[in-house]
């Protein structure tokens, strides 16, 4: 054949099928694979470029179902955090709250609603207000591909507002005109935030109108549900009989069993999914291999604190009754957004404020022990906290159980998801680590999958649930979005006292037949853009 742009030579190719691996030299021309050649098919493919691949596996890009990168992709061109790990595509607008569709209103609201996940924004021209315009923004030059998910939380503020109450139906009739709208420019599905307001203020008879209108685009449902603790199996089986009524695919997001009242129990949801599959539905999840979560202080409030909004949450804190409710709430009761379990303070551990001054006292301490240090109850370190860093405190929250991780990371529809996020002085190492520790930890340490296996479960699932048939496979014809990695060494380098160090044993990863990564540096390629569902009604 013709000399190509580069050919890969000898490389164990674990092509994301499942299959055996196997020997072979790939090329690639034209940002695709153009040739794979097996020893003994014939003359070894030429290029411009050969790099010597003996040792090496050669499989598709590492697609991240979960990611919290809404801002990240434009902050820091480099994105190496995701880069480094393989990843050569991102799945953001996760848990119902981001930035397009929004009004001015809107985006001031919810730049300050998650603040946690993003920063506030200061640093961000904000010159987009549709989803088309944002994705548009992304295609200015990214470093890893990115597909978008509609946030129905973010709808309905910017439909319904911050209120906790049913939609009427013409709110809902507007919803369903967004949802539309945000699906024909390009969004690849709907995502909730079931525990966040104001997302989790919508009725199930809501959510199934939205999500028929994302089945009409052969799109997918993402929701972050109503509870991963107490009433976490009621939980999935509510968005499993939501979606099956509206006829949409379901992506279980983070689909974890957290909390004591979970422990061991993640056969019961896996039972649960395998009746669902059996009778027809079509469902795919995606879970972190690490036992703590990460989300926002603000996140653990009753849903009635958030009603109104972040400034009327702020109120509501600084009022001493009010705040003696919350507290009550939390501490007692079981708030549903610390999923109906009583909130032990002693789990909760502050990864990141937004205002930097308040670092050296909270950072890498759980509310207990600031709590101690200051001599007060843990209430009174978390209310003062959140007042003085508005809303923008981000926890990681130390609530999992490692038997239920490995139960669900082997199940046929599961897939790869960091739900990493990147700001906050001392985040969650999923956010550089995640694939890597699959590779390193799960399969070359545990053997709780197979390389095969759980190289499949980070491409060519997710491609498929996406939708995209030419990725996800090292297949001649598929785009040449890549990656090399030793699986002898491969390892996640990020840990909970080092959350941003790189990963090892990833020198190659090529996003259209460019290198991104390179002898394990990063380039100066943005060869990453916005990736859009393309399916019309």
């Amino acid at each position: 054949m013709d000399t190509v742009d580069t050919v890969f030579r000898n490389a164990r190719v674990v092509d994301g099928s499942g299959g055996p691996s196997y020997r072979a030299d790939v090329a690639l021309a034209a940002g695709r694979i153009a040739e794979i050649r097996r020893p003994g098919d014939g003359p070894r493919p030429t290029a411009r470029r050969v790099v010597e691949a003996d040792g090496l596996a050669l499989s598709p890009g590492f697609i991240d179902m979960h990611a919290h990168s809404d801002l990240a992709l434009l902050r820091d061109p480099a994105h190496t955090a995701k880069a480094a790990q393989g990843v050569t595509l991102e799945v953001i607008g996760q848990d119902g709250l981001s930035y397009a569709p929004v009004d001015d209103r809107t985006l001031a609201a919810v730049r300050t609603q998650i603040t946690g996940w993003n920063g506030d924004g200061a640093d961000i021209d904000f010159t987009w207000r549709t989803v088309a315009e944002y994705l548009g923004r992304l295609d200015q030059g990214i470093a890893v591909n990115a597909a978008y998910l509609l946030p129905q939380g973010t709808l309905r503020a910017l439909v319904v507002g911050w209120e906790d109450r049913p939609a009427t139906p013409a709110e809902t009739g507007r919803m369903k005109r967004l949802v539309a709208e945000g699906l024909a420019q390009g969004a690849v599905g709907l995502s909730s935030g079931l525990t966040y307001t104001p997302g989790m203020y919508a009725t199930d008879a809501e959510l199934t109108e939205l999500c028929r209108v994302v089945a009409a685009y052969d799109g997918y449902y993402c929701p972050h549900h109503r509870s991963y603790g107490k009433g976490a199996l009621a939980a999935y089986e509510e968005m499993i009989a939501l979606t099956r009524r509206a006829g949409c695919a379901l992506h279980l997001a983070h689909a974890t069993m957290n909390f004591g009242v979970n422990e061991g129990r993640a056969p019961e949801l896996l039972a649960l999914l395998d009746a669902a599959l059996a009778s027809g539905a079509d469902i795919s999840l995606d879970t972190y291999p690490y036992t703590p979560g990460c989300t926002t202080l603000a996140a653990m409030l009753p849903s009635w604190a958030g009603a109104g909004g972040p400034e009327a949450v702020l109120a509501r804190l600084r009022d001493d009754a009010t705040a003696e409710r919350i507290r009550y709430a939390m501490e007692t009761e079981g708030a549903d957004g610390c999923h109906g379990v009583p909130i032990d303070w002693e789990a909760i551990e502050i990864s990141g404020v937004a205002h930097p001054h308040l670092a050296a006292d909270h950072v890498g301490r759980t509310v207990a022990r600031a709590a101690r240090e200051r001599g007060e109850e843990p209430w009174t370190t978390a209310r003062r906290l959140l007042i003085a860093d508005r809303l923008g405190p981000t926890i990681l929250q130390h609530v999992g159980h490692e038997e239920n991780v490995r139960t669900i990371m082997r199940h046929r529809v599961h897939t790869g998801g960091s739900d990493g996020i990147l700001h906050g002085a001392k985040p969650h190492p999923r956010a550089y680590g995640t694939f890597p520790h699959y590779l390193g930890r799960y399969v070359r340490e545990l053997g709780v999958l197979s390389l095969e296996e759980c190289v499949a479960h980070l491409t060519s699932r997710p491609a498929a649930r996406l939708r995209l048939p030419d990725r996800g496979l090292v297949r001649v014809g598929q785009r040449a979005d890549l990656v090399l990695f030793d699986p002898e060494t491969v390892a996640a380098g990020a840990t909970f006292e080092a959350p941003r160090t790189l990963p090892t044993g990833i020198p190659y990863v090529l996003i259209a037949g460019r290198f991104v990564m390179e002898d394990g540096r990063r380039t100066d390629v943005l060869a990453g853009r916005a990736v859009r569902r393309t399916a019309r009604p």
